[in-house]
């Protein structure tokens, strides 16, 4: 079992010779200190652990009697996750109280396994592939699980009545570039005791890289909307040029606007519909996401972004048709930037996938200026989990995207449906359409009484062109009404 925590006493009355003082200052000066030595990679777990097969690695459960803080008054509790298999590399867990760090250390009962000796690797161990953390989040007496640390720098969570969809991730570095991708990781954590009466919890991390270090706090919130507020410092070994912060990873296979010429009795299949952004400026953009041929990616220059993500909007079973994957109740990933985080883009870059086990979809931003040695960077924002984007007044969602061809089969068309604009008659709405290259042939703007808003219908010629960008805004008296609508389209 757990060496402390897992009846509800103190971490500090039965582990006070292990435990050391503890603050953020501290996980800032581990950062700044492997910053100012070469990178040392982190060591392997044993072969036993390593070399085991996906079918016994799901075989190794936490036993929940033994969770942390779980027959403690506190609201939360935390379970582990074991390394091996693709969890490669251990990281080190702690538990604060009173302002002290108590190591988490394990016996060989702490995991069901599927046999003994590898109960009693791991205990020799001692180092974990992540940690989930639990409170009653649906209902008051069960402690669901909300939040999940597990592998590299990756985090996700949900929301009240919603299902694991997309990914965040602490960092990220050179995303699609030729020389490839690094993936800093998260080798250390501190998770403090939240109190009794608490609804808040507080996690830091180390991360470490070839070519960064950095030291993070989540201050994690649950609920009906789940919140994380995300403050980091880096501090780069070596001039980093490419960062991603906010970064969102998801699983686009195809929709109503990219649908698949495989055989497939859903209509749909993604853990996010499309990618929306908040501009400095105001703008609200709506760009459907894209399973292309080739690897593409686009930038959305900006200053300062009042927010962006990766949003599952459609919330209908019948959209989806998967008893099991429930699509439809996938988390979405909203970032809102704290501070001033100046010139850059949103970066989306979408990559091609046949296989809806593969996250193929990634989203942050990316500053304009990059990183030095020497220089220490600070940044803040906050993340939440939400159905959907936070509502702009006079602006209307785009509710769906479709693509098709006119009677005749002699042009191809885009269909955005739009929701309603309070107070703007849909028909005075009229659309703004601009394409590159390629020929608009026509425009057509009308009431949806389905939507109580407008559908916009756009015929056009790609003239042999093998990608055509379209822009789409629906105005009214010369202002915008509706979300800007941004697609890619390249030929099935």
């Amino acid at each position: 079992m757990l060496a402390f925590a897992a009846t509800g006493r103190s971490a500090n009355a039965q582990s006070a010779a292990t435990s050391a003082p503890f603050s953020h200052t501290d996980v800032v000066a581990k950062a700044r200190d492997l910053a100012s030595r070469p990178f040392a990679p982190p060591s392997v777990v044993p072969e036993t652990l390593k070399n085991l097969t996906y079918d016994l690695y799901r075989q190794i459960r936490f036993r929940k009697a033994g969770a942390i803080w779980g027959k403690s008054p506190s609201r939360f509790a935390i379970e582990l996750f074991p390394p091996g298999f693709l969890y490669r590399h251990g990281i080190d867990v702690s538990v604060v109280e009173n302002g002290r760090a108590f190591p988490v250390r394990i016996d060989d009962s702490a995991f069901d396994t599927p046999s003994p000796a590898i109960g009693a690797v791991l205990a020799d161990l001692g180092k974990f592939a992540g940690f989930r953390l639990h409170y009653p989040i649906n209902r008051p007496d069960y402690k669901d699980e909300f939040v999940v640390f597990q592998g590299a720098s990756y985090f996700r969570a949900v929301s009240r009545g919603q299902n694991y969809g997309l990914s965040a991730r602490g960092l990220a570095i050179d995303v699609a570039e030729p020389a490839g991708e690094e993936f800093p990781g998260f080798t250390q954590f501190w998770i403090e005791r939240a109190s009794a009466s608490a609804g808040s919890i507080v996690v830091h991390a180390l991360l470490d890289s070839r070519r960064i270090a950095g030291a993070y706090r989540f201050g994690i919130y649950p609920g009906a909307t789940t919140v994380m507020d995300v403050d980091l410092t880096l501090f780069p070994r070596e001039p980093l040029a490419h960062i991603g912060l906010g970064a969102l990873t998801s699983m686009f296979l195809f929709g109503p606007v990219d649908k698949t010429s495989q055989a497939d009795y859903r209509p749909a299949v993604h853990d996010s519909l499309g990618l929306a952004i908040h501009t400095g400026s105001g703008e609200r953009i709506w760009r459907p996401l894209n399973n292309p041929r080739r690897l593409q990616v686009s930038g959305f220059i900006d200053s300062n972004p009042r927010g962006f993500g990766l949003v599952q909007r459609d919330r209908r079973f019948a959209h989806f048709q998967d008893l099991e994957a429930r699509y439809e109740t996938r988390s979405s990933g909203w970032i809102i930037p704290r501070g001033d985080w100046g010139p850059g883009q949103v970066v989306l870059a979408e990559i091609p996938s046949d296989s809806e086990t593969n996250d193929n979809i990634v989203a942050y931003w990316r500053p304009e200026a990059g990183l030095l040695p020497g220089r220490t960077f600070k940044a803040g924002y906050r993340i939440t989990w939400p159905q959907d984007t936070p509502s702009t007044p006079g602006i209307a969602p785009v509710v769906r995207s479709a693509e098709g061809r006119t009677f005749d089969g002699k042009h191809r068309q885009m269909v955005i449906d739009y929701g309603q604009v309070s107070g703007t008659p849909p028909e005075t709405i009229r659309a703004d359409v601009s394409i590159s290259p390629g020929k608009l042939v026509e425009t057509v703007t009308h009431p949806n009484p389905e939507t109580g808003g407008i559908r916009v219908v756009v015929t056009f010629d790609p003239v042999q062109s093998e990608m055509v960008e379209f822009r789409v805004q629906p105005r009214h008296l010369g202002k915008a009404v509706g979300e800007t609508w941004l697609y890619r389209w390249t030929p099935a």
